[in-house]
């Protein structure tokens, strides 16, 4: 009989293991675990055919399930293309998909309309991931526009960011981010309370430890220090509150960063995003209330949620703005305001996808 073709670090193992007179039962012991082999593989292969139908599926029925709302060159006169890819994730105040119920249990407060809540800028490039948090109370000068309840163009005005979202939606806000940090925006993201409080609950919570107690009344946060698994609800409460926060806005916006860096961590185990029994959920949960620009695909939109993911797990920067003053008195209001010099270096290192020095945070007085 001939014998079985091996390598020659298989023929040399296997030759020097056995007695020269027991050549007939090696050869079967050989075949039999060849034949194992063969069904392992057909056994691997068979279930990773099994998980690509699964996830495909969903992301197909996914992909038909994206709201694609937003025209982000809807007030044109936009700045030029810059290096690598800018998103804009925003948190609102959407009640979309909430009962009346469910809004006073989540302390999300009555109203029509949506405003945002947290703005962030994820930035991903040839120098890595930056993700630069955009506090709500930022002053800025929001773009003169038409004003479609009075029917009169407006001219440039200075205001908080969050309320060109609430003049004219997301493509104001982005128009207005661009206008002032002169960087484009490529892509945008939005989910709103319900959305976010499903997400949470879908991966089955996220792990946060506090270095302290904090309760809100105005967000419900009552949370005692330590570490604890937040559900959907106190997830959202969390991210909300800031009467709490020495540096009200700002510090709201570092607990933000905090959480969604670890709602990415938590997402990414194993058993839940790449469980195909445990995606379909957690994706359904979010995208009812997922709005996004009209060029993001399924694809790209994975795409910002694994740069998220490296942020989270360190091989990015996450950063506030530079700013000179907090609780600015304005005529709309206590305002936030960008320190001009390190804010323009900050953004022109963005648009030319350099690595970033800036450590954002507040160096100067809280008065100009």
């Amino acid at each position: 009989m001939t014998e079985p073709v091996l390598d020659d670090s298989a023929a040399r193992e296997r030759f020097a293991e056995r007695p020269s007179s027991h050549y007939g039962p090696r050869r079967a012991h050989a075949r039999q675990s060849k034949v194992k082999r063969r069904r392992l593989r057909r056994v691997v292969l068979t279930l990773l055919a099994v998980v690509a139908v699964a996830v495909g599926g969903t992301y197909g029925w996914a992909e038909t399930r994206l709201q694609r709302d937003v025209d982000l060159g809807a007030y044109g006169d936009r700045p030029a293309p810059g290096e690598g890819t800018n998103y804009l994730i925003v948190g609102s105040d959407s009640r979309d998909g909430l009962s009346d119920g469910d809004v006073k249990d989540l302390h999300a407060g009555g109203g029509g309309g949506r405003r945002t809540d947290s703005m962030m800028l994820l930035h991903t490039g040839a120098h890595g991931t930056s993700m630069v948090s955009l506090p709500r109370d930022s002053w800025v000068t929001v773009p003169g526009r038409l004003d479609t309840l009075t029917g009169k163009t407006k001219r440039p005005e200075g205001d908080k960011l969050n309320a060109a979202f609430s003049y004219g939606g997301p493509e104001l806000l982005v128009h207005t981010i661009e206008k002032n940090t002169g960087l484009r925006i490529d892509h945008y993201a939005e989910i709103g309370f319900a959305g976010f409080v499903n997400i949470v609950d879908a991966i089955g919570g996220v792990e946060m430890c506090l270095d302290r107690d904090i309760k809100d009344k105005k967000s419900g946060a009552d949370l005692r220090k330590g570490c604890h698994t937040l559900n959907g609800k106190q997830a959202l409460a969390f991210v909300r509150q800031r009467h709490q926060e020495k540096e009200g806005d700002l510090g709201r916006s570092r607990n933000q960063q905090k959480f969604l860096a670890a709602l990415a961590q938590q997402a990414a185990r194993p058993g839940t995003l790449f469980d195909p029994t445990e995606i379909g959920p957690a994706v359904q949960a979010g995208l009812d209330t997922l709005i996004v620009d009209k060029d993001m695909s399924l694809r790209e939109l994975s795409t910002m949620f694994r740069a998220v993911q490296s942020v989270a797990g360190g091989k990015g920067k996450q950063i506030n703005v530079p700013v000179s003053g907090i609780g600015v008195p304005t005529s709309k209001g206590n305002v936030l305001k960008w320190d001009a010099k390190r804010s323009a270096r900050l953004f022109d290192d963005l648009r030319h996808d350099r690595p970033l020095t800036e450590k954002g945070g507040r160096t100067r007085p809280l008065r100009p």
